[in-house]
Formats: structure tokens, sequence, C-alpha cells
């Protein structure tokens, strides 16, 4: 049976799959990612991955960034001793394989694309809605990648050239807006406070969109995907969907004894908005309006025809969605732009690993 080595990393997972090509995971395995020494934590994860299967042919990495894939290197912002590290090059010569690098949101978009919501576009933009904003663009089948491996990266399209500064140093950025630390950001300068039904005491034990944490096993990482367009609901670790949204860790307040400290963060916002709280509804809609603008630049640009968002805030469902699609109809005005179709990811974190292995298999394609 003939395979490849799919790679996904993070600034607190690393996973690894052999991949078959149609999709099934034939093998695979994840570990934390340690504070030092990551390399030496995925060389022992592709060994024991390489050594339960068989023989892989091509390698696939998705990893956080940014990179430079002129020069195979990357410097994920949660790796803080991965500045310039050649990774593609360690790979190919702990493997002996052709390797192929992309970023983790790119990987998202190609792995939706082939096996996810996305399996039936043609031109699709997956959307990574989560701490940050991350994206990829998929075209006639292919990633597109771009000259240094950063084009789809869409939370830095300025919607507002008069906007609030970015933490990247633009102005007007969506990432500013809809992001999730910048969704309940924005929602504390407005008067909200955390109810206290929006304590989650199960929240610890679950699974991050964004691939925080991922405690249920990856044999079903690639193989299981559902319909396209299915929405993916939030669950404990080890269902298919996003369970956690992304914030910053601040408390509302001193928790008392025996009680659960309510978190103002993007989780406890959506929860408040899913139960009507006015400035909690006001966040997602502004979030959502700027994600509309820009889908619809895109869309007007490269004449994507679908959406997929994933990430930790796409599983607010219709508090996110639902001002999306109104926003969306009110800012589209050609008519191919207002044809694009927004979907929820139905792989949620298994869907930069499949599309890590799509890279693969784009390298070393089946039976040549």
């Amino acid at each position: 049976m003939t395979c490849v080595l799919a790679i996904d990393i993070g600034g607190t997972k690393l996973a690894a799959a052999l991949v078959d090509e149609a999709g099934s995971v034939l093998c695979s395995a994840t570990r934390p990612t340690p504070r030092t020494d990551v390399m030496s934590a995925l060389a022992a994860l592709i060994t024991e991955v390489t050594e339960s299967g068989p023989p892989p042919v091509a390698a696939g990495i998705g990893c956080a960034g940014p990179l430079d894939l002129a020069t195979g290197t990357v410097s994920p912002v949660n790796i803080a001793n991965w500045r310039g590290f050649p990774l593609r090059e360690e790979v190919q010569k702990l493997t002996g394989l052709p390797t192929v690098l992309a970023g983790d949101a790119q990987c998202f978009a190609l792995g939706e694309h082939w096996l996810g919501a996305g399996r039936d576009s043609a031109s699709l933009l997956g959307i990574v809605v989560s701490t940050g904003i991350g994206g990829g663009i998929v075209l006639d089948g292919a990633p597109l990648l771009g000259p240094t491996g950063n084009a789809g990266h869409v939370g830095h399209m300025s919607i507002d050239p008069y906007g609030e500064r970015c933490e990247c140093g633009g102005r007007g950025c969506v990432e500013r807006y809809s992001s999730g630390p910048n969704l309940a950001r924005w929602a504390l300068e407005n008067g909200w406070s955390p109810s206290a039904s929006s304590a989650d005491p199960a929240a610890a034990t679950r699974t991050d969109q964004a691939g925080t944490v991922e405690t249920a096993s990856t044999k079903e990482i690639v193989g299981a995907a559902q319909p396209a367009g299915t929405p993916e609901p939030a669950g404990p670790a080890g269902a298919a969907g996003p369970a956690e949204l992304p914030g910053p860790a601040e408390p509302a307040g001193s928790a008392g004894a025996g009680r659960t400290e309510v978190k103002a963060d993007a989780r406890a916002l959506a929860r408040d908005a899913a139960a009507g709280d006015a400035i909690a509804l006001a966040a997602f809609e502004r979030g959502a309006r700027a994600l509309a603008g820009m889908i619809a630049s895109t869309a007007a640009a490269a004449e994507v025809q679908t959406v997929v968002v994933g990430g930790g805030v796409s599983a607010a469902g219709k508090v996110l969605f639902e001002p999306l699609q109104r926003a969306l109809d009110d800012v589209a005005g050609l008519p191919f732009v207002r044809a694009v179709q927004v979907r929820q990811s139905i792989l949620g974190v298994r869907a930069s690993l499949a599309g890590a292995a799509k890279l693969a298999w784009r390298l070393h394609p089946p039976h040549t």
C-alpha cells in the first residue's frame, strides 16, 4: 500500500500520520510541543509513525508561521527557539523523503478542499478564526502559496484604512476586529462582563479547534469526513467539531470558594451572545462584518466559490455565522461575489494534517 507522511506542527501540539491516496489514516500519533528541542520530539514522533506502517513515498508539512518557502525555513510565533529554522531540510534529512512545506492555515484550506466542507468546490478560501486569523486559498485544486509561502494571509487584509492599529503594525486589519481575543477586548471596552452562566467547568477537558489540545486518537483525522457543508458542532475531546473558542484568560472577578471562575474570553462572549446579551451580540456583529468585508474582497480578487471557516471562534455557530451571512449579503455587490457559499469546517483539528498529506500527494502523485 502506498502512503505519504503528513506532519502538522503547532505551538502546543505535534501530529504525524501515514495517509493513503484516498485520505485514510493508516497510523498516527500526537504529542505536546516541548518548550525546547522541538526537533528531537518531532523526530521521535516521525519514527513512531513510520515504524508502524508501510514506507511513505513523500512528506508534507503544515507549520505555524511565519515561514519562507524559498529557503524552507520557519519562525513560528509560539515556538520561541525556531527562528529561521530549516524545517524542510531537517525533515528531508531525517526521513530521506522528498518533502514539501506550507503554512498550517494553507493546509487547513487544502484539507477542507480535499476531504471536508469544500470537496465540491473548484476554488476555496479557508479561514481559521482563533487567537489570530489565518487563511489559505485553493484555486483549481491547487494551493496558492506565493513566492515566500505567505499567500492567503487574509487576517491582515485591511478592511478599514482609517481603522484601529493592528498588532502587526498595519491599520484596519481583519484580525483586529474578528479574532477571539479582539472580540472579547472590544466587548469589555464597551461594558460587557461575563454572566455567571458563562462559566464552563468542562472547558479544560475539551479540544481546541485551533490545535491547542488534542486528546482524541488521530486515527480519525482524515478518514471520517462528513458530507460537505455539514456544520460541525462544538463537543468534547474526540468529537468531530471545534469545542473551544480562544481568548484572553482574564477573570471577570475573583471567584469565591467552590465557584467556577468566569473568564472574560471569547468562549464566555459566545455563550452570552447566544443567551441574548446585547453587547456580546454587538461584538459578534462587528467581527462578522469585518470578516464579510475580507471575504467579499477576496472573492472579487480571486473568484473563490466557497469559504470554509474553522478555528475556535467558529464553535460559536449561528452567533457568528448568521451575522456573517447578513453582512456578506450587504457588502457583496457583483453576482459572482454574492454567489459565494460560506460553510463551517467539518474536519476541525484534522484539516491541517489532511492538507499536509495532500501536499505530499501533489509532490508524489499516486501511481507514479
